[in-house]
């Protein structure tokens, strides 16, 4: 039976290409992701375990603008190394002036994140779990 390893990718339907490759770009980076490809309305970057693009949404995608709670996309969250970098995250995310829905901190026993919008309001997550 198959067992899945990983999730290799997450592709999100972008509603400004240009604006959402300018927030992704250096929060990419910042996270240690390199670009993999890049096309003209496409582009995703990857690190050593997963992979993420933007794409261009069409133009009837682009007239049902996201909203959380709807069917779909909930929210993306990326594992860190400790809560130190949880904070550093929050730090960059200020300096960018990022919209930061629930600043860092423990949510659950041992589950210390920071949440956080992109251009298009979909929700990201910086999380740690431990002390």
């Amino acid at each position: 039976m198959p067992r899945v390893t990983g999730v290799d990718h997450l592709v999100l339907s972008v509603s400004d290409f240009a604006r959402s490759k300018a927030f992704y770009g250096p929060l990419m980076k910042f996270l240690g992701f390199e670009i993999m490809d890049e096309m003209e309305n496409a582009i995703g970057w990857r690190n050593e375990v997963t992979r993420l693009w933007i794409y261009q949404a069409d133009e009837q995608g682009k007239e049902t603008p996201y909203r959380k709670g709807n069917p779909g996309f909930h929210h993306y969250a990326w594992s860190l190394g400790s809560r130190a970098e949880v904070d550093e995250l929050q730090q960059w995310l200020e300096a960018q002036q990022a919209t930061i829905v629930d600043p860092a901190g423990e949510y659950y026993p041992d589950y210390y994140a920071v949440f956080f919008l992109d251009p298009d309001g979909m929700k990201l997550e910086g999380m740690y779990y431990g002390k």
